[in-house]
């Protein structure tokens, strides 16, 4: 199936066909998770979806160096995702977050066990690298790797599933 517009439409990925491929993906992950107790590589496409369809983002092509959408002020937003389970334990990381590339903030979409959203962080990138840089964590350092707690600490929260509502744009 093509997700993609025609040219004459921007080449913007089409969010609603998307979204209905998502739902179907959402369900065979969790039942792949039940039957093998394993979990199935989709929480990134799933947090990029979700961060795009809630924030009104625009996600750039695949495989994209440095960030995965735009806001509509040009702010290039690399987007990670975590899954917690109830049973998940303390000290979970966040996938790697490159320095060498050009990006203005990371944002952060926390899924429940069925990859619903449940809180969408952003930190803009002057507190992420001061993060990534401070002595004492080779997780950190030498691999870019933020635990989920140390993100949420330096970020704002841009949206709730208990609240249903967006933050204002973050400030740089």
């Amino acid at each position: 199936m093509n997700t993609k517009k025609t040219s004459s439409d921007s080449d913007k990925v089409d969010l609603v066909a998307v979204g209905k491929l998502i739902n179907q993906v959402k369900a065979i992950a969790k039942e792949y998770r039940e039957l093998t107790g394993r979990p199935l590589g989709i929480t990134g496409e799933v947090a990029e979806y979700e961060a795009a369809q809630l924030l009104g983002l625009e996600l750039t092509d695949v495989r994209h160096a440095g960030y995965d959408a735009i806001r509509s002020d040009g702010t290039r937003i690399q987007i990670k995702g975590r899954v917690l389970f109830e049973t998940s334990k303390p000290g979970q990381r966040i996938g790697r977050i490159r320095l060498d590339h050009d990006w203005d903030s990371v944002m952060l979409v926390i899924l429940d066990a069925d990859f619903s959203p449940v809180k969408i962080y952003e930190a803009p990138r002057v507190k992420v690298e001061e993060a990534l840089t401070a002595p004492g964590s080779r997780a950190r350092n030498e691999r870019g790797a933020l635990a989920v707690s140390k993100f949420v600490s330096i970020a704002q929260l841009m949206w709730s599933r208990d609240d249903q509502h967006t933050k204002p744009k973050l400030a740089k």
